[in-house]
């Protein structure tokens, strides 16, 4: 456990030193539950964003893009339930005062942090309630905490605009909030984060079908964006643990240091949703089916990914310490696309004018096709490879004096190494794009 534990203390440490990962409001002590991306951090959220957009939605005919707004009435989560049910247990210590999540505890009658004696409290809601207008009480709304009721109510907006054939689904990535008893464990769970999901609206009778092509396609994301698939494991969830919307979920939980832990979920909601809001809002979002010629209520399967849960996963996931050249090293092995930095170009030495100016070239050429190359000449050869390798770049270019001539049958090609292997060989410039890719 200490080995497993260290390596989480690692990886927090390297997020930190190399501006993968901030503490929110770190100058001012950092604020429980808040998580900031640092430059390399934002761009692997970003391209694990854009990774997902592309393998569930711009691959496929099947799913349109929506984006909803944070700010949600309260008449939304009251007809969805979320007012009466979404809640977590409370026990708060009579001595030191500090509150836990009951079903997190343990031991639940002794306080883990001073020994004092626990007392359970009413359920705790973890709705964030925000007053809307100028006067108290003008309004209620809540920041959202979950994207799918924005798609639920802008359903019939979608069936007049687009006219969509089932089965069909409405993604979206964005922010959602939940006012958690007791954030921890790094960037799984927090107070705000983002969400990338999709509901998926079908006939009530291929519900099982759709259930199970999804769960095969949450699979080959899971393999596609480099998180370990034996570290992940199928959890089918009893009926007491289900949401309230749910008729069937199967978590997909992940092997964390701090233990196995939900990483995504696929949950069959039933019309729940449909049905509640058309009754609460009087509006019919009913779909008419012209085959059938019949109007019914469609069922919907929702895949659920936590984005901050799968950067966690990933970066765990991608953590190498090895021997290389007689010297330990660290570096993180992400794939290519979801890669901060694809290629950093090096000049062999940065006090050549002409092998700088040939480093540039060939940065320009490939910036046009890769929008995550650098150009780096600090310090010697060494040090940035182990600098590159530890911020997870796959492939290292070196622009040396073979590339401008000196040796006639290399002139135009450069070093391309290996950031797994080591491995060296010499490419034609002319072929980087290729290679890269």
């Amino acid at each position: 456990m200490a080995e497993v534990n260290d390596k989480m203390e690692k990886v927090i440490s390297l997020s930190k030193r190399r501006g993968f990962v901030f503490p929110g409001s770190d100058i001012y002590g950092g604020l429980a539950g808040t998580w900031d991306f640092g430059p390399l951090g934002a761009d692997l959220a970003h391209n694990i964003k854009e990774l997902w957009w592309k393998h569930f939605v711009k691959e496929r005919e099947d799913i349109l893009p929506i984006s909803t707004s944070l700010v949600v009435p309260e008449a939304v989560w009251r007809a969805s339930g979320h007012l009466e049910n979404f809640s977590d247990p409370v026990s708060i210590c009579t001595k030191c005062g500090h509150t836990f999540r009951t079903d997190h505890l343990e031991d639940k009658e002794v306080c883990p942090d001073c020994g004092g004696k626990l007392k359970s409290q009413a359920s705790f809601n973890l709705m964030f309630p925000i007053g809307m207008g100028s006067s108290p009480g003008q309004g209620v709304a809540y920041l959202r905490g979950e994207l799918a009721q924005g798609m639920f109510v802008n359903f019939k907006n979608v069936l007049d605009t687009m006219q969509p054939k089932l089965p069909f689904g409405l993604a979206q990535i964005g922010k959602a909030f939940r006012n958690e008893i007791s954030p921890r464990d790094f960037l799984f769970r927090v107070r705000e984060f983002d969400l990338m999901e999709f509901e998926y609206f079908i006939k009530e009778s291929d519900w099982e079908k759709y259930f199970e092509m999804w769960k095969e396609e949450m699979w080959k994301w899971i393999e596609r964006v480099g998180i370990s698939k034996d570290s992940v494991h199928e959890l089918e969830v009893s009926d007491e643990d289900r949401a309230h919307y749910s008729k069937r979920t199967v978590d997909f939980e992940f092997d964390y240091p701090f233990g196995r832990k939900e990483l995504y979920g696929l949950a069959y909601r039933t019309d729940y949703d449909l049905r509640m809001h058309s009754e609460a809002s009087g509006v019919d979002l009913s779909y008419f089916d012209d085959e059938s010629n019949q109007r019914f209520m469609p069922h919907v399967i929702e895949p659920s990914f936590g984005h901050g849960r799968t950067v966690l996963a990933v970066l765990l996931s991608a953590y190498r310490e090895d021997e290389m050249n007689g010297e330990k090293r660290v570096y993180l092995a992400f794939k290519p696309d979801v890669a901060p930095v694809r290629a950093a170009i090096f000049p062999l030495l940065k006090n050549k004018p002409e092998l700088i100016a040939k480093a540039r070239e060939i940065y320009a050429e490939l910036k046009k096709e890769f929008s995550n190359i650098i150009l780096d000449d600090n310090g010697n050869i060494g040090k940035r490879y182990r600098r590159q390798d530890e911020i997870g770049t796959p492939y290292c270019i070196t622009v040396d004096f073979d590339t401008l001539g000196e040796n006639p049958d290399l002139l135009n090609t450069v070093t391309i190494r290996d950031r797994d292997t080591g491995e060296q060989k010499r490419v034609a410039i002319s072929e980087l794009k290729e290679a890269l890719n």
